[in-house]
């Protein structure tokens, strides 16, 4: 027997009588094609007034049009008792504020230790079943908050409102030197290095990219900056403040362009500030979009972790 998750449903208004049962999953529930194109083939997928239904159908005032997910598990993803900090939860969204060294999805060769292992395993043990859908993605030593949607529909609705700008996400970063001037944007395209594929530069013939920073507190040798993105382009954040001669501290791919420009007192001192961390100093600290049931703004905040703490400590 196939189950199903609580049905998503919608109450039709006057002004929607006649219309067809897929115009209205389609303008007020927001179902894609795709998934819609699934759903109406199960038996539980499409409903109104509780009874299944072509989605040609003609809806009258006060009919309940609903659809029901068929409940789904990472079949793929071995189950492994990671502990992991639980930021929010609903039966729409898992929030997580990963830990650095973290990677988020299974990759090849490295199958096992990723949040992905952890939550499928904490879903297990609870008797749920969810398919692990991250709705973004942060890097294996980026910390901070991470969305898991728990369904085809949630997944979709917050990638749509990524695409669409809507997603806000606040990013705190430690970095050498003091970034001038102080509130700025930087508009740099960016693409793969065709010296090292695996490293991202600023490039005239790149994807767009823009981000957004402001400097909160100066400490001489380094600064902590907040950034806004408005792309989320692959490293965007690390290859942009590299672009202006401000490196994450700690950030072993990026800080070595121009370095060896520097005179040998500046390189120690770039030095010994990377000594006080063993990653970049990059944390997503904020993530605020719409819920896609209740219409709601949510916003998700995590304070700097503990060695970004440390080295903001050191700095000041």
């Amino acid at each position: 027997m196939t189950d199903y998750y609580e049905p998503i449903t919608y109450q039709v208004t006057e002004l929607e009588e006649g219309w067809l049962v897929k115009t209205v999953l389609q303008r007020r529930l927001g179902v894609s094609r795709k998934l819609l194109s699934r759903i109406k083939l199960t038996e539980r997928g499409v409903m109104l007034n509780g009874e299944r239904v072509y989605i040609s159908v003609a809806v009258r005032a006060g009919d309940i049009v609903s659809i029901s997910l068929e409940q789904e598990m990472s079949e793929d993803i071995l189950p492994q008792p990671i502990p992991f900090d639980i930021v929010y939860e609903d039966n729409a969204l898992l929030i997580v504020n990963k830990e650095p060294g973290i990677i988020v999805h299974p990759t090849h060769g490295h199958y096992m230790n990723t949040l992905a292992n952890g939550v499928v395993h904490y879903w297990q043990a609870k008797g749920e079943k969810y398919r692990f859908r991250p709705v973004h993605r942060l890097d294996q030593e980026t910390s901070g908050i991470i969305a898991i949607a728990k369904n085809a529909y949630i997944h979709q609705h917050i990638s749509e409102q990524l695409i669409a700008g809507q997603v806000s996400k606040k990013y705190i970063a430690l970095v050498h030197g003091c970034p001038q001037p102080a509130s700025a944007s930087i508009d740099g395209p960016i693409d793969r290095d065709p010296q090292e594929p695996h490293r991202r530069i600023v490039t005239a013939d790149g994807y767009p990219a823009l981000t957004h920073y402001e400097v909160k507190a100066c400490y001489g040798e380094g600064a902590l900056v907040e950034l806004r993105l408005e792309t989320g382009r692959t490293h965007q954040i690390r290859v942009h403040m590299t672009s202006i001669g401000h490196p994450l501290i700690g950030d072993k791919m990026y800080r070595y362009l121009g370095f060896d420009e520097l005179n040998e007192q500046e390189r120690a001192s770039m030095n010994a500030l990377d000594a006080l961390i063993d990653r970049q100093a990059l944390h997503a600290a904020e993530l605020g979009f719409i819920h896609p049931l209740t219409g709601e703004q949510i916003v998700f905040s995590a304070s700097l972790p503990a060695d970004m703490a440390h080295l903001q400590k050191r700095l000041n």
